[in-house]
């Protein structure tokens, strides 16, 4: 199976139409998948990361059910047939 991203409706657009992506390779980190998903479909690494090249403040990325901000960030490691989610930042008051 390998390494696959799924990101939300209003960026699959920016990806040809697919909610589910999957990757070639195995990656080992958050940013070596996210490059090979811009290697893929460039238009998606403005939406998601910023000039700086971090993730963008209403952006969270999840490998499994593990969100990378509370982990090791992009270092965060992928394991094999890991499933990376993209999705809005939820906030409310």
């Amino acid at each position: 199976m390998g390494v696959s991203f799924r990101i939300p409706s209003y960026l699959a657009v920016f990806a040809n139409g697919l909610s589910a992506i999957p990757l070639p390779g195995s990656p080992a980190t958050v940013a070596e998948a996210l490059e090979d998903l811009w290697q893929a479909h460039p238009a998606l690494r403005d939406r998601i990361v910023d000039e700086q090249g971090e993730v963008r403040v209403h952006i969270n990325i999840f490998v499994g059910e593990e969100a990378i901000r509370f982990a090791d960030g992009l270092k965060t490691a992928v394991p094999a047939n890991a499933e990376l989610l993209i999705v809005p930042a939820v906030s409310g008051g």
